[in-house]
């Protein structure tokens, strides 16, 4: 059901497009920093946007691409405290053991 109404969708907006194309065939005055140029107002139009649109991707992949990496060097930080954190446990537990051996044994004697 979806695929058919983004398909609906798909045609509506070509149909609407072509529209505007038809209506916006004027040639229309474009100056360059090094001539000017007669062309369609639809060209300049679609030109202008599909620009616009690739310097947002551009720029949404390298931001996109920074991310990625920020993520990773985050990942690899938090693995490395969370070894620290064990190497600490199970220091704290040797200590613990050093200090009270008993306990470990009264424990386990007392689940029996």
């Amino acid at each position: 059901m979806k695929m058919q109404w983004s398909l609906i969708l798909s045609i509506l907006f070509a149909i609407i497009i072509a529209v505007f194309a038809i209506l916006n065939v004027d040639p229309v005055q474009v100056n360059y920093l090094f001539g000017e140029a007669h062309l369609p107002l639809i060209l300049v139009i679609l030109f202008t946007a599909l620009l616009g649109a690739a310097i947002s991707g551009f720029l949404a992949m390298f931001k996109s691409i920074h991310a990625n990496r920020q993520i990773n060097e985050l990942k690899k930080e938090m693995t490395a405290k969370e070894i620290t954190i064990a190497n600490q446990q199970n220091e704290l537990a040797a200590l613990q053991h050093l200090v009270d051996p008993t306990a470990k044994e009264e424990k386990l004697e007392g689940e029996t």
